[in-house]
């Protein structure tokens, strides 16, 4: 009998213990580890930031469902991984063993990195619920007394999808209340140019998120390093295309989201060989660690490098597929070395994404997510808006059933006549 131990739950972690489930007889026992004991649907936090959701609607106990699937639960931080002794150590002193560990535990926040940023300074954050909930807070301070708006992503982000969102979802919930006329918005980003995310680019994302930006009456700085945040002031170091200063600007602000850099979280990036300088586990093709062969990763804790080099450092994201994917390849791996056989399943890389902009939305595919690609395809359209919150509802549906299935090759793909991301739209 294996026991498999799964550090994280989240949009991999879940469904990484639900396909074990289902993959593996009930000989051999499964482990979700997590710092808390709910779920959280990350997705719909920019809904949540402007009372477009309530908290009991993205989140759930996570211990009752993981339950009817015969699935273990420990709702505590882990402190230290014994990756040599095969063991995770909890705050509280104990110890929990395993034969298998799948981390995907998802970033640590790096807000340390600015000065004056993140929810304990002066910015907000829609990165967890709790902050989500917090940005809520500041935005009705806001509505109460109207000034500039300052939305973005500082540098080192890797995930510029949110930020965009938010801006167009302020934008639309400030214009349905008739005071979108008193507050100046300004989107600032480290990308080096708008519809960069992350990734050089998908199709038309450059001119078609200028355009709305434009035609929502949105400003934007790129290439912009944040050097500290004051109350109600962000200092902002605009770079041209060779990295020398092009402009210094200092920014007056009344409401403030800005994404953080990403990091491993510290226990992950703790352990010796395991990480790379930034904390993010360096896996094989077959999402298994390359010096811990007992050990898999999932999701954003996995490390992929930037596409490209950019004057303000920006990461790279992983879309909702792509972790699907790696967590569908690691189930596969496991299951092949527990019965003899050698790894044969590999995650993609492949960028599917689906972008909630109010009352409209933008859908992307990258194939692969490195340029060049075989399909390069963006698309706005009001369908992208129902898609996601359909999307947010099955999503946490299937969470609550046990449902192992893959959503988005079993589903969306489908649904938009993509087969595994092989046929362009």
């Amino acid at each position: 009998m294996a026991h498999i131990v799964i550090m994280g739950a989240g949009t991999g972690g879940m469904p990484a213990a639900y396909e074990l489930r289902a993959k593996l007889d009930k000989s051999h026992r499964i482990t979700v580890v997590n710092a808390v004991d709910y779920f959280q649907f990350v997705p719909s936090n920019p809904w949540l930031a402007v009372g477009w959701r309530e908290r009991d609607a993205i989140t759930f106990p996570i211990r009752p469902y993981l339950a009817k699937k015969e699935i273990d639960f420990v709702g505590q931080p882990v402190s230290r991984i014994d990756a040599e002794g095969n063991a995770l150590d909890f705050a509280d002193g104990s110890r929990l063993t395993y034969d298998y560990l799948v981390i995907a535990t998802g970033p640590k926040l790096a807000f340390e990195e600015v000065e004056g940023s993140g929810p304990g300074g002066h910015t907000h954050s829609i990165c967890t619920v709790d902050h989500a909930e917090h940005t809520y807070q500041g935005y009705q301070e806001l509505l109460k007394s109207p000034g500039p708006v300052i939305i973005g992503a500082f540098q080192g982000a890797s995930c510029f999808g949110p930020a965009y969102e938010f801006s167009f979802i302020v934008n639309r919930d400030l214009r349905n209340r008739k005071v979108r006329n008193k507050i100046p918005m300004t989107y600032v980003t480290s990308e080096p140019y708008i519809g960069h995310l992350g990734l050089g680019g998908v199709g038309d994302s450059k001119s078609m998120l200028e355009s709305e930006f434009r035609n929502n009456d949105i400003k934007w700085i790129t290439n912009a390093k944040v050097t500290k945040v004051e109350a109600g002031k962000m200092f902002v170091t605009e770079l041209d295309e060779l990295g020398n200063v092009k402009k210094e600007h200092e920014l007056p602000f009344k409401f403030s989201m800005m994404l953080p850099a990403f990091k491993g979280v510290d226990p992950v990036g703790a352990v010796e060989g395991l990480c790379n300088p930034r904390g993010f586990v360096i896996v094989d093709e077959y999402q298994r660690s390359k010096k811990f062969r007992n050990i898999f990763s999932a999701g954003v804790c996995v490390a992929i490098p930037p596409v490209e080099a950019t004057p303000v450092p920006t990461g790279t994201p992983k879309t909702g597929y792509m972790i699907e994917s790696m967590v569908s390849a690691i189930v596969h791996n496991i299951w092949a070395d527990l019965n003899g056989q050698s790894a044969n399943s590999k995650g993609t890389w492949n960028a599917f994404c689906l972008a909630d902009m109010g009352n409209t939305g933008a859908a992307f595919v990258a194939l692969p997510q490195i340029p060049p690609r075989n399909v390069n395809w963006f698309k706005k359209a009001r369908w992208v808006h129902w898609a996601k919150v359909a999307f947010e509802k099955y999503f946490i549906y299937k969470m609550k059933q046990g449902n192992s299935e893959p959503i988005y090759e079993k589903h969306v793909l489908k649904w938009m006549g993509i087969e595994r991301l092989q046929d362009k739209p």
